[in-house]
Parts: C-alpha cells; sequence; structure tokens
C-alpha cells in the first residue's frame, strides 16, 4: 500500500485508500476546546442549529489557560463553558484540573489509532500515542462536535531518526530544540512526523509527549510515534477502549528522511524571539534571568519535576530570581507532594501554582516587565508570550531551568551533574 502512519489514521476514518494530497472528510474520535477557545466553539455550533452534540461522550472542554479566572471577562467565559456542559451532559475539566493536553493522556478517552482535533495548536501532543492528534479554528471544532466529522487534506510525512544515547543532562527537550533548529519554524508546514530510532524506543512516554508537543513549532500538522510496548502499556492501563495501532508500510513514501545522533549532543536553549533560534548553552550561558518558569503541557510532568527538584534540593532559587512551578495536572501535583517534590520547590523559595497554563499563555500568572528574562519550559517564546511584548523569553528543558534560577542567570544543568543521575 505504501503508507504512511497518517495516511493509514485518515483512510480509516474516510474508509477509503488515502495518500498525501488526497482530500476527504473523515470521522473523528474526540474533539474538544479550551477556555481560550470554547465561547467561539459554543458560539459556531449554535449558529449550526444542532441541538446536541454529536456524540456527549466524544467531546470535551477545559478551563485552563486563565485558571482561576483572573477578570470578570474570562469568568462570564467560564460561565457560559459551564452551562453549555451541563445542558448537553459534555465534560467539563474545570479550574484545578490541569492541562488539555495532559488531562486528554491521562483521561482515558484515546487510544491508539484515534483521529482528533482539539482546538489548540498544540493537540498534537497526543501522537506519542500512536495517534493522529491536530489543533483545528474553533468554527472547524464547532463543526467536528455537531457531526463527528470534518474534512482533511493528507499531508506528506518527514521521516526523523534518531539514534544515540543521550549524554547526562540532556534531554527530549534539548532533542527536540535541536532538530527545530534544523528544520526551522516552517520546515515541515501542513506535513506530518513520524520519530523512529535507537533514541526514540529509550525514552519514556513523558518524554516522547514533549516532542510531539514542539512538532507543532515546525508547523507540523501532527508528530506521530509508533504504538511499541510503553504505548500500549499506558493505554491499555488508562484507556477501556481496544489500541488499534499503526504501522508506516516498509516502502512508504516519505518527502524527506532527516537522520539525527545524539551522542554528543548538549543543553539547547531557544532565543528571544523564535523557537527556531537556538544554540548550544555555551553559547546563552550568562545571561541575567529574571523569572523561571518549569510547567506547561511540554513539560509540566512528573519526570520534569523529579529533574527540578534534584537540582533544587538543599538549594535556593537566586534572590533576584522568581521561580514559578506549574504542575500540569491535579494527578501530577498529587504524586509530586507525596515524593516530596513539591516541599523541596517550596523550601527553594518557588511559587508551586494550581495545575493549568499558568505563565506560559501571559494572561494572568508571572507576567513579565519591560526588559525581563525568562528562562521557560514552555513551547513558543514569541513576542508577547507570557503578557509581555517588551520582555525575553528562552526555552530549555526542566534541568536548565532549575539550574538557572539557582544561579540566577542561565546555566548548564550539567554543572549539577551529579543530581541528575
Amino acid at each position: 500500500m505504501r503508507q504512511t502512519i497518517a495516511e493509514k489514521i485518515l483512510s480509516t476514518h474516510a474508509n477509503k485508500t488515502l495518500h498525501a494530497g488526497d482530500v476527504a472528510i473523515a470521522n473523528v474520535d474526540f474533539c474538544f476546546g479550551q477556555d481560550g477557545t470554547s465561547s467561539l466553539i459554543i458560539e459556531g455550533f449554535e449558529k449550526l442549529g444542532k441541538e446536541k452534540l454529536f456524540d456527549s461522550s466524544k467531546f470535551c472542554m477545559f478551563i485552563d489557560h486563565s485558571a482561576p479566572s483572573p477578570n470578570v471577562g474570562v469568568s462570564t467565559i467560564h460561565k457560559i463553558m459551564r452551562d453549555f456542559a451541563r445542558k448537553h451532559s459534555a465534560k467539563l475539566f474545570d479550574i484545578g484540573c490541569g492541562i488539555c493536553h495532559q488531562l486528554m493522556v491521562e483521561s482515558g478517552s484515546l487510544s491508539c489509532g484515534d483521529l482528533v482535533l482539539g482546538a489548540d495548536s498544540h493537540t498534537c501532543t497526543y501522537g506519542a500515542l500512536n495517534i493522529f492528534s491536530t489543533g483545528v479554528g474553533s468554527t472547524d471544532l464547532a463543526i467536528a462536535a455537531a457531526s463527528g466529522k470534518n474534512w482533511f487534506r493528507v499531508p506528506e510525512t518527514i521521516k526523523l531518526v534518531i539514534n544515540g544515547k543521550l549524554p547526562v543532562g540532556v534531554y527530549s527537550k534539548d532533542v527536540i530544540l535541536h532538530i527545530i533548529r534544523d528544520i526551522t519554524s516552517k520546515g515541515a508546514n501542513y506535513r506530518a512526523l513520524e520519530f523512529y530510532g535507537s533514541t526514540v524506543k529509550r525514552l519514556s512516554l513523558s518524554e516522547r509527549f514533549t516532542m510531539s508537543n514542539m512538532s507543532v513549532e515546525m508547523g507540523a500538522k501532527c508528530g506521530i510515534f509508533e504504538a511499541d510496548k510503553k504505548v500500549l502499556d499506558w493505554v491499555k492501563a488508562r484507556s477501556k477502549r481496544k489500541p488499534n495501532p499503526v504501522t508506516a508500510d516498509p516502502n512508504a513514501v516519505y518527502i524527506n528522511v532527516n537522520e539525527y545522533n545524539v551522542n554528543t549532543l548538549g543543553p539547547q536553549v531557544a532565543l528571544p524571539h523564535e523557537v527556531d533560534k537556538v544554540r548550544p548553552i555555551e553559547e546563552t550561558e550568562g545571561t541575567r534571568v529574571d523569572e523561571a518558569f518549569i510547567g506547561t503541557c511540554t513539560n509540566g510532568r512528573l519526570e520534569d519535576l523529579e529533574v527540578a527538584a534534584k537540582i533544587l534540593k538543599n538549594n535556593a532559587a537566586h534572590p533576584d530570581v522568581r521561580l514559578v512551578i506549574g504542575p500540569a495536572s491535579r494527578e501530577i501535583f498529587l504524586s509530586a507532594a507525596r515524593k516530596g517534590y513539591i516541599e523541596t520547590f517550596v523550601k527553594a523559595g518557588a511559587v508551586v501554582l494550581a495545575p493549568g497554563c499558568g505563565p506560559c499563555v501571559g494572561t494572568h500568572n508571572g507576567v513579565l516587565a519591560d526588559g525581563e528574562n525568562a528562562i521557560s519550559t514552555a513551547n513558543r517564546n514569541f513576542k508577547g508570550r507570557m503578557g509581555n511584548p517588551n520582555a525575553n523569553i528562552y526555552l530549555a528543558s526542566p534541568a536548565t531551568v532549575a539550574a538557572s534560577a539557582v544561579e540566577g542567570k542561565i546555566t548548564d544543568p550539567r554543572t549539577f551533574s551529579r543530581r541528575l543521575k
């Protein structure tokens, strides 16, 4: 058949064989909105004249971007969402539950081989579970919520082969930043990515979520991994639905095959104000840090908090640095508390937020002042991100952010190598 994973998933959901460039209507397994997009979804849904959702068990909403609400306007949107959820018997994840992308993979709503739409660009995160998941506009999401279908142009696929063993102090965040620098922020526009190689096989699910999450930073439609034992174990433990793993054909057609070796890769940092403006940490060391943020849908998982806690144990954040921690979900928050990470953060001088997006979007928590520098584990550093177009955002791994918080300047986490093993 000569099909990629993306081509196969879309073919299954369109009930016909598809290849790159084809356009088809496909059935959607799940769709959702968050508080930055749901008011438009609801408005679009009501304009369609539909009295009910196509399937209330396959649609949900999340209050995560501005949670708890910072102002009356946002509170009004939250109320509209709550009222709509009650009216249509749809699941609503309210304040404190966490970030939509983490809750989606925790909730058991997804399974291998699914086709998932979200009114949020980082919906591509679920590709780590062998899912074609992608972000769409609020109007398209309203149509999917009403009909259970949407149209798709089948993307071409870039195959990424990553081999080697990650050195101490280097993480999947460093790998994906390195790849983004190579491909650039527009180099994978409307294309699917497939991840392979010995490095990928060693990665945990948490590390894979980080990489699929940032696929969109290259313009990609989705970033998909194969369903190996780690993926199947995750899905079987959380979902009641049978997984349908999808693999590419041996002779599948790719628009490009990119190969990387990470044996000698060091920590990477994305400089303001472009995600693909990535440099080895040696070129950014010593840059002043005013705020350090560890969290988001990219790196707010338990493994990320563990790495940060190891560095911060018996260390204090620099007196000139505001250290902010945002667990990605309530489940992660509770696990971090049981393991003592939250106590470590508080003793280090950090502010630990309720699970949610936190400072990432810039609507309330942790807004930067003019001229300030933030180092963050988030996925974007555009002008205006974190609330101020006159501030600077550097992107890095949780280890690099934690080390930088301690030193008050961008710092190579390998300085703390004994704590990272």
